[in-house]
């Protein structure tokens, strides 16, 4: 790897192409860790379920305790990992995540286990947004990042499906305990190599100030959002429990942007949203994820009770996308935007994800399994290519020090988008279908079709963002090398 092309990382910790590859290894991994243990947990939920006697409602929580605390922190987890060094910080995230996973595994009663499960998200937000932090600066902008970002999502995409398979198997045959078990040994690994593989940094921040204002009204305001919607997401609309938390989280996120206007060093500098397309990449994602949030929980939901498929059946009915994400998200990313550019890239992605969402829309309890292909395949086409492309253009241009804080912005406006879209689907569900529950036909997909619906209006407005980015921002995101000054002018220059 040339000395010249190298990022800052690679130039500093990495002596040779083989010592890059295996610190991006290990970073890879750290990521795998929270993909493969969300699909897995999920997958273990009706064992948990079963053991501590709970609702079905009730064991939603670790599902939604983990995410809650997970969401909330990652703008703050990025910009302390820019200010105090992304080094410790990743450290600090991996250790925490594989002592919950620890105690998660070895909980006696449900309490505990939620408890384990938040802090465990925790430790995700801190070790996820460092090590993309370390991702940005270890390859530079270009043709080299867009070709490692193919690898990072094409395993990270294989982590889901092997995730939802690990899942099974351990859980049939040690029991879900093992489930959480098995990131320990993982995550001491990482955590030693990292230690030994990446050289320390004292922070990169120019302002080594936190802003504390700022960080507790984002951390909260996301917090109680994703509460909100997660409750939501349960069939639970009330005052109390829905729409209070919705206004507090509401008043503080608010709050936060009129704190960052004032203070000194802000956690989220608002200049920084009008550079390039950091904005709109952030908006696309956010809604492109809430078009996508409640996919999966509904098509399940319709192959096990429309069309009679067992748990096993249904897992394996997903592979086909799985593929899809794996071959061409992982692999075929980063040639298509090398070549279409990422305005054309991102106009394919949108366009597919809503002929996909449409497709769904007419599906019919006659249609089977062969009836939802077509719209599966369109979305996960779409999906595939568009997330990882959104993830570039996010990050493309930003300033030494401010890796964290951008990696952390995208990564949050994915994990709020999905919660959020479940949310609105299972609500159109519902209204339309007040017995989703228990319809076992055409009924209860109805509710489905109009569901679907809804995430294809949400997908056009991600097309026509798409649609309305100028040309002459993707040429910086098309791999052209340019000087670091010159990319960040440009980007500056044409920023809408």
């Amino acid at each position: 790897m040339p000395s010249k092309s190298s990022s800052r990382y690679a130039s500093r910790l990495a002596k040779t192409p083989a010592h890059v590859r295996l610190v991006f290894i290990l970073v890879i991994l750290a990521v795998f860790l929270d993909v493969i243990d969300f699909s897995a947990v999920n997958v273990a939920l009706p064992s948990i379920r079963s053991q501590f006697g709970v609702s079905l409602a009730d064991v939603q929580w670790v599902i939604g305790a983990y995410g809650i605390t997970m969401a909330g922190l990652l703008m703050l987890s990025g910009r302390i990992g820019d200010i105090y060094g992304q080094k410790k910080f990743f450290i600090a995230g991996v250790i925490l995540f594989t002592i919950t996973s620890l105690t998660g595994g070895i909980a006696p009663s449900f309490l505990i286990l939620v408890v384990s499960r938040a802090v465990q998200g925790i430790g995700a937000a801190i070790s996820s947004v460092t090590a993309f932090s370390i991702f940005v600066e270890l390859f530079p902008e270009g043709k080299e990042r867009n070709k490692a970002m193919g690898v990072f999502v094409a395993v990270i995409s294989a982590g889901f499906a092997a995730g939802a398979l690990a899942g099974g198997f351990l859980t049939t045959f040690l029991g879900w305990r093992s489930v959480l078990f098995i990131n320990v040994p993982i995550g001491l690994a990482v955590a030693v190599m990292i230690q030994r593989l990446l050289e320390g940094d004292s922070g990169k921040g120019i302002e080594r100030h936190l802003d504390i204002a700022g960080a507790v009204s984002i951390t909260g305001g996301l917090m109680l959002l994703v509460y909100a919607l997660t409750v939501a997401s349960n069939g639970d609309f009330s005052l109390l429990s829905m729409a209070v938390p919705l206004a507090v989280a509401l008043a503080l996120l608010v709050g936060f942007f009129i704190v960052e206007q004032r203070a000194r060093a802000p956690l989220l500098p608002l200049e920084f949203l009008g550079r390039g397309m950091v904005l709109k990449a952030n908006v696309m994602c956010l809604i492109v994820a809430a078009a996508s949030g409640g996919l999966g929980l509904i098509l399940t939901v319709y192959m096990q009770q429309v069309l009679g498929f067992s748990a096993l059946d249904a897992g394996l009915g997903f592979l086909p996308p799985s593929l899809i994400f794996f071959v061409v998200g992982g692999w075929g990313t980063s040639w298509l935007i090398d070549r279409l550019g990422t305005r054309r890239l991102l106009i394919l992605s949108t366009a597919s994800i809503t002929a996909g969402l449409l497709l769904l829309a007419l599906v019919t309890p006659g249609s089977g399994y062969i009836g939802t292909l077509p719209g599966m395949i369109l979305w996960a086409f779409g999906a595939s290519i568009g997330f990882p492309a959104l993830s570039i253009a996010a990050v493309a241009g930003t300033r030494h020090g401010e890796e964290g804080l951008a990696t952390g912005l995208i990564t949050t406006s994915q994990r709020i988008g999905f919660p959020l879209g479940l949310a609105l689907m299972l609500a159109v569900s519902s209204i339309t279908d007040p017995a989703a529950d228990t319809s076992t036909g055409a009924a209860a997909v109805l509710g489905f079709d109009y569901a679907f619906l809804a995430a294809a209006l949400f997908s056009l407005l991600a097309l026509a963002l798409a649609m309305s980015i100028r040309i002459g921002k993707e040429r910086g995101l098309r791999g052209v090398e340019m000087g670091r000054v010159e990319f960040i002018e440009a980007a500056e220059a044409e920023a809408i």
